[in-house]
Formats: structure tokens, C-alpha cells, sequence
């Protein structure tokens, strides 16, 4: 008792504090709040994000929904400091939080569209390889490759999985190489065969041209893979793949041979824009290694075998008033779009319309005008022709021959309407043809020959006529006495 007297009263401890501090210097005691403020910010910071992940932790699916709605709001397009600073250094503990709940659910797609989209905030950040190089460890980009064959996932859903795989793959050579060695481009073309969505489909061609560029080790692995694309069923998958596939061709050294095939059964659509993708295609193969057996493709084309054109689709009913769309369509369609591509490979180059001329085009093309059964195949078959006529007279001697003079004459005033003024005896004679103009031009080059040759001949008669005269002078001449 006596010596707590002796001591007196108690000293609150901020005033002991406040007296310590007073006896500093200014600037020491500036420097010492500083200190004391910042630590006690950063452990209400760490507070709060450990509060927050436990919220996260403890959270059910609707509420989840909700933290990343908010997350997704407030954190859009910020950089990787900023996010390190939104989460006290520690944001990479909620990008674990995510990738793990992804792969737990992505089966299912509960929330698997602000899933993505929140992944994406974080990949897509500036400086954001640690975000990358942690979502990639933990196996992001099989999972990404995954949901696109799902068939229970949503095209949105997908999309979102594709524009993360752009982000990824924008990111350098060695990601591009990674999402080719996950058997991603099989993935991502089979993707774009199956989408209904255009749009999505669109991104997926963003993708595939990224993973064209600047990926020599798989670059023909992605080449392949928009050749299989050809054939499928949607059209906007075809018309995207032949854009990508024409660039992949152009970084190429050499051509693929089955692309001669898949590229010529393109020419079955019924729709214009891919056919006129395909065209732009074929004009830029017939500068390569490849011009021959396109040619040979195309001209055969115009004459379709006895097999597809007996085959019969079958008939509503077999009632004559009922529209009745033809089974030989697709082919027809074919024939017209190789008729108008040879016209367009003659008109730009002389020395493809000699050599399609030595492949019997002008038969073909008087049997494709003969076709009665599609009235465009004839009138682009016409046009061709006409382009022929004009450029080459032989050809213009034997279609006068295998024609007649009154279609002949309906045919140089209008090749184009030919079709409408055509009965169907006249249609049988054309396709009924038998022209060879190879064999003609043989002829015709042969006889040429010759004709130049006896040109510099001296003939015989004259021959023997001046030599019997210089003997005769010079017989003369020596008889002459000096």
C-alpha cells in the first residue's frame, strides 16, 4: 500500500506515448506515425481479405453468383497492380478460389458464364503472367477445351471459353503451342462445325488465325484442320475457314493434296458467299503445284458421272403439284459454280485457257449447256463458252459444226439468253457432242508445220529447170575463144 503511495497515481499509457513522442524530433516523429498508420491500414486490408474469402468459402451457389457479379462490376479492365492492390496482395488466392470451382463445376454450368468472364478479368490484366502461369498449372486450358465439347453447355457459355482461349493464345508462341499440344485445334474446329451461333463462330476464326501466325512448330497442324472444315455442314463455317484457310495458305511452302477434293466439293453449296470464298481459293491454288489436278477437277465437274446423276431423291407422294426439289441439285449446283470458274481462270489467264483447252473443256461446257435440268449451270456454262469462241477460232470452227447455223447464230447474239431460246432436240445435240478440240489443234499445228515447211522449199520442177540453164552457160561460155 505504502509503496504504491509512494508511487501516486497511474499514468494513462497514451499519455506516456504522447510524452515519449514529444521528446523525438519532428521529422522522426512523422516517420514513426507513418509506419504506425500503414501497418494498421495493411492489417485492415488483410482483415478484409481475409474476411472476404471466408465469405466466399462459406457461400452457396446463389451467393456466389453475387460475388462474382460484384467482382466482375468493380474490377473490369484493371491492371495486375491494381488488382494486387483491390486484394491486399493476395489476389491470386481468390484466382485459386475460381479455377478450383470451375473445374468442380463446369459439367454442370452453374455459373460457369461469370466464372469465365471473371478469369478472364485476371488473364487479361496487364502484367498478368503469374495469373497466367498459375491458371495454366492447374490444367485451365484442357478445361477450356473441354467445355467446347459439352453438349449440355450453352453457346454463350462456349463463347466465353473461346475468348479466354484467345486471351491465352495472344499471349505468346509458347501458349499457341500449348493449346495445339492439348489437341485444341481438333477441338476448336469441331467446335466451329457443330455452333449455330454466328458470332461465336467468328471468334472462333479470331482463334484459329492466331494459332496460324507465328506457330511454325504446328502451324500445318492448324493448316489440316481448316481443310477438315470444308466439308461440314454450316455454312458460315465453311465461308470462315476458307478466309483463314486462303492466309494459312499463303504462309505455307507447299499444298496439302487433299485440299484439291474437299475444295472442288465446296462448289456444292447453294450458298453464294461460300462459293465465292471457294472461288477465291481455287484462284489462288492455280498458281501452285496443284493447277493441273484443279483444272482436271474442275473440267470434269462440268460432266457429271451416270452414278450421281442416277441417283433420285424421293418424291412427296409423287404428287406433280407438290414442289418437287430435285436430287441431282447439289450436283448441278456444282457443275454451274465449275462453269463459272473456269470462266473466271480463262479470262484471267491466257495460258490457263490453252491448257483447259487441251483438257476438253469445250465439250464439256456444250454438255453442260445441254443440261435442261438447270437452267443457271447453262446460261454460266454459255457465258464460258462464249469467252472461248471469241479467243480462239478453232474453237469457234467446231462449236459452229456441233451447233448449227440457227443456234449458232442465237448463240453469238446472245449466249447468255441461249437457254431460253433452246428446245430440247437442240439441248440433246449439245450434250450429245462430240468435239475434241486437242485432236483438232493437233491437226491444225501439224498442218501449219508442214505449210511452213513447203514454204522454204524449192519446188522440183524449178529445181532441175535452173540447173539445166547454168549448165547450159556455162557450156557456153567455154566454147568462147579468147
Amino acid at each position: 500500500m505504502l509503496a504504491a503511495a509512494a508511487m501516486g497515481p497511474a499514468v494513462p499509457r497514451w499519455t506516456l506515448f504522447s510524452c515519449l513522442m514529444g521528446s523525438l524530433p519532428s521529422g522522426h516523429r512523422f516517420a514513426a506515425d507513418s509506419r504506425l498508420m500503414t501497418s494498421i491500414k495493411e492489417q485492415a486490408a488483410i482483415s478484409r481479405l481475409l474476411s472476404f474469402l471466408q465469405e466466399w468459402d462459406n457461400a452457396k451457389k446463389c451467393a456466389r453468383s453475387h460475388i462474382l457479379d460484384k467482382f466482375i462490376r468493380f474490377n473490369h479492365g484493371k491492371t495486375a497492380p491494381e488488382l494486387e492492390q483491390e486484394f491486399s496482395q493476395g489476389a491470386s488466392l481468390f484466382l485459386v478460389r475460381l479455377t478450383t470451382y470451375l473445374r468442380l463445376t463446369y459439367m454442370t454450368g452453374d455459373c460457369l458464364n461469370k466464372l469465365l468472364r471473371s478469369i478472364g478479368i485476371f488473364l487479361s490484366a496487364v502484367s498478368c503472367n503469374r495469373y497466367l502461369v498459375e491458371f495454366l498449372e492447374v490444367g485451365g486450358v484442357l478445361t477450356l477445351l473441354e467445355i467446347l465439347g459439352l453438349e449440355k453447355i450453352n453457346e454463350e457459355d462456349k463463347k466465353e471459353s473461346v475468348l479466354l482461349l484467345q486471351t491465352i493464345a495472344n499471349c505468346g508462341r509458347k501458349y499457341k503451342e500449348l493449346i495445339c499440344e492439348s489437341y485444341g485445334v481438333r477441338s476448336i474446329a469441331e467446335f466451329m462445325a457443330k455452333s449455330k451461333c454466328e458470332d461465336t463462330q467468328k471468334e472462333v476464326q479470331i482463334l484459329l488465325d492466331t494459332l496460324v501466325h507465328g506457330n511454325p512448330k504446328y502451324q500445318n497442324q492448324v493448316y489440316k484442320g481448316l481443310i477438315a472444315l470444308m466439308p461440314c455442314a454450316s455454312p458460315k463455317a465453311q465461308q470462315l475457314s476458307l478466309q483463314t484457310l486462303r492466309v494459312a495458305q499463303a504462309m505455307m511452302g507447299t499444298v496439302h493434296p487433299t485440299i484439291v477434293d474437299s475444295l472442288l466439293g465446296v462448289l456444292r453449296t447453294m450458298h453464294l458467299e461460300v462459293q465465292y470464298e471457294a472461288i477465291e481459293l481455287i484462284k489462288d491454288l492455280i498458281k501452285t503445284d496443284v493447277r493441273t489436278a484443279l483444272l482436271k477437277g474442275l473440267v470434269a465437274l462440268l460432266k457429271p458421272s451416270a452414278k450421281e446423276i442416277t441417283k433420285l431423291q424421293p418424291k412427296v407422294l409423287e404428287d406433280p403439284t407438290v414442289f418437287q426439289v430435285s436430287g441431282h441439285l447439289p450436283v448441278f449446283l456444282q457443275q454451274a459454280a465449275a462453269a463459272k470458274s473456269i470462266g473466271i481462270l480463262s479470262r484471267s489467264s491466257m495460258a490457263v485457257a490453252e491448257e483447259l483447252l487441251s483438257l476438253q473443256v469445250v465439250s464439256h461446257l456444250l454438255y453442260a449447256m445441254g443440261n435442261q435440268d438447270h437452267s443457271n449451270g447453262q446460261r454460266l456454262a454459255s457465258l464460258t463458252l462464249e469467252y472461248f469462241v471469241q479467243t480462239f477460232p478453232i474453237v469457234e470452227e467446231h462449236v459452229h459444226m456441233a451447233m448449227g447455223d440457227t443456234l449458232f447464230e442465237l448463240f453469238m447474239s446472245n449466249a447468255e439468253d441461249l437457254y431460253i431460246n433452246m428446245d430440247s432436240i437442240q439441248a440433246d445435240i449439245l450434250a450429245s457432242n462430240k468435239i475434241n478440240i486437242p485432236e483438232a489443234l493437233g491437226i491444225f499445228s501439224s498442218k501449219i508445220s508442214s505449210t511452213t515447211r513447203k514454204s522454204f522449199e524449192v519446188p522440183k520442177s524449178v529445181e532441175e529447170g535452173d540447173v539445166k540453164e547454168e549448165t547450159a552457160k556455162g557450156n557456153a561460155e567455154q566454147m568462147k575463144l579468147p
